[in-house]
């Protein structure tokens, strides 16, 4: 009874805090930089068409930048630098996504309206200070479209558009020791073959070098596939630069989840860590085979 209390006090307290700067938010001037961000189908289009490679930034990675810390990240010195690197690379074969938020936030439900008010109030200037004027950005939500729009209805195209990414290719992922990417559901069985690299679920950036030099023993023409948070939008960029295609797919399969379900808000996955959700760290035993016989490598 007692965690419950305290995740009860705690939702409590998160949503008096979110409330109190939406109130503030009213009154703060807009950003300095509304950058230019295309949609979530030419965003896959143009990964499907050039074999892009893809960095994702969303709140965490922009506090990152900051050298703050996140709920499965410490802030560390040397990511802080290599993510500002990284949001201000210009290449036409890696993508920079960031959040469609910028421009309004209509299409959103009200969970997600009130967060990113609260955000930009908070840290909006970190934006203004690392967003280049003239450069067009991608759409984060390729990985997240579900949960947070207000309208789902086409939540299921998206999905079915985002395999098209990785039908037919021999894909590697490199994950969260407990992520399990694709593990009870249909999301990659359109791929041709699946090996995992398992790293650890939290601060994976303090197992860089080894994540990194393991990654770089793989065949170039394997799909990288990278749900690692922060560390995957470094990681993307620097395979990327070694002639590699890699896409941090962030969240992509617990958003999945969550379509499948027809959930209405952030539920657990049993199987599956889930860092947004309380308890989503209590991950149940798999008993696949299949999944066991696809690791290849395990980075404590």
């Amino acid at each position: 009874m007692i965690p419950k209390i305290k995740y009860l006090c705690n939702k409590i307290k998160y949503n008096i805090t979110v409330e109190f700067f939406n109130f503030l938010y009213a009154f703060h001037p807009k950003q300095k930089i509304s950058p230019k961000i295309v949609s979530i189908d030419e965003t896959i289009n143009k990964i499907i068409k050039d074999k892009c490679s893809v960095s994702r930034f969303g709140d965490g990675e922009i506090l990152l930048t900051n050298q703050n810390s996140i709920g499965f990240q410490k802030g560390n010195p040397l990511l802080s630098k290599q993510l500002i690197k990284v949001i201000q690379s210009n290449n036409n074969k890696h993508l920079v996504c960031i959040s469609d938020v910028f421009g309004g936030l209509e299409r959103y439900n009200r969970r997600a309206r009130r967060f990113w008010r609260a955000h930009f109030y908070l840290f909006g200037s970190l934006w203004d200070k690392y967003l280049l004027k003239e450069k067009v950005y991608y759409n984060t939500f390729m990985t997240r479209p579900y949960m947070d729009f207000k309208s789902k209805a086409e939540s299921m195209h998206w999905f079915k558009h985002l395999k098209e990414i990785w039908n037919d290719r021999n894909i590697v992922f490199i994950e969260g020791e407990k992520s399990r990417l694709g593990v009870g559901n249909d999301l990659f069985d359109n791929a041709r073959s699946i090996k995992r690299i398992l790293c650890p679920p939290t601060n994976a950036f303090d197992k860089y070098d080894q994540i990194l030099n393991y990654a770089l023993k793989l065949d170039k023409e394997v799909l990288i596939l990278i749900a690692l948070g922060p560390t995957a939008t470094v990681l993307a960029y620097d395979l990327f630069l070694n002639g590699y295609q890699a896409v941090d797919i962030g969240h992509v399969d617990i958003e999945y989840e969550w379509c499948i379900m027809n959930a209405s808000h952030k539920v657990a996955i049993p199987y599956k860590f889930v860092n947004e959700q309380p308890g989503g760290d209590n991950v149940a035993v798999v008993c696949e085979q299949d999944y066991f016989n696809q690791i290849i490598c395990k980075i404590e």
